[in-house]
């Protein structure tokens, strides 16, 4: 009988220890569930990451779009290499087309479209524009990868997570070491999807933001390719 009520003991106290563990697990999750719950930035964006209100975002986007367009007005005169002319042609083209369309989805909008470029830009453009020569055309592909990976990462924020790493995933594997190809056509089967939202203004500008990244990538791939062509030219 003795053995057996200090069994009843024992058991009692394992009981009471279990039991005071399995409230400190419940406790436990609600501590950790906040990290759990921030999404996965996917390269120097991807949804949620810098996220800005609509009307920065609108504001630093166009200003970097009428930066690339000032920027190949320039080379259209200075440049030498006849490729970089014709893809300053691109920029003018390609971002004069952007800039309108998110015109258009911000019409209406209590939204404040920038009138002239910010000091960071017209500083670059007035340092590029006392170059010349093969100095001038290896210092504008700079700017132009520099600036494009600004409004790539800048772009990302509007954008779907997982598309967005299923899009990067199938670039990296098209370009295979040789340029990317056309994102509109070759990779028309993989495509950028834009972050939810609730406001249809938002949307809308998401949804401009997942058109324009592919083609900014490709901007960018095209960038990278003529400064290396033109380092060699350089005398910097």
């Amino acid at each position: 009988m003795r053995r057996t009520g200090l069994l009843w003991v024992t058991l009692a106290t394992i009981g009471l220890a279990i039991s005071g563990c399995s409230k400190t697990e419940e406790i436990k999750p609600r501590s950790s569930e906040q990290p759990a719950a921030r999404p996965a930035a996917v390269g120097a964006g991807g949804a949620g990451a810098n996220l800005t209100s609509d009307s920065d975002f609108v504001r630093d986007v166009a200003t970097k779009n009428m930066a690339e367009i000032e920027l190949s007005r320039l080379a259209l005169g200075k440049a030498m290499n006849p490729e970089i002319k014709s893809f300053a042609q691109r920029m003018i083209d390609d971002h004069g087309a952007a800039a309108d369309k998110l015109k258009s989805v911000v019409s209406g909008q209590p939204i404040e479209w920038p009138a002239q470029l910010d000091d960071k830009h017209r500083k670059t453009l007035d340092e590029l524009a006392k170059k010349a020569g093969s100095d001038f055309d290896h210092e504008y592909v700079q700017a132009m990868v520099e600036g494009h990976q600004d409004l790539a990462a800048k772009l990302e924020s509007r954008l779907d997570v997982q598309s967005l790493a299923d899009w990067k995933t199938a670039a990296a594997g098209r370009t295979a070491n040789k340029a990317l190809p056309d994102p509109t056509v070759a990779m028309s089967d993989v495509r950028v999807r834009p972050n939810t939202s609730d406001k249809q203004v938002t949307m809308n500008i998401n949804r401009w933001a997942a058109d324009t990244y592919p083609v900014a990538q490709k901007h960018l791939d095209t960038a990278r390719t003529l400064e290396n062509a033109t380092k060699k030219g350089s005398t910097n």
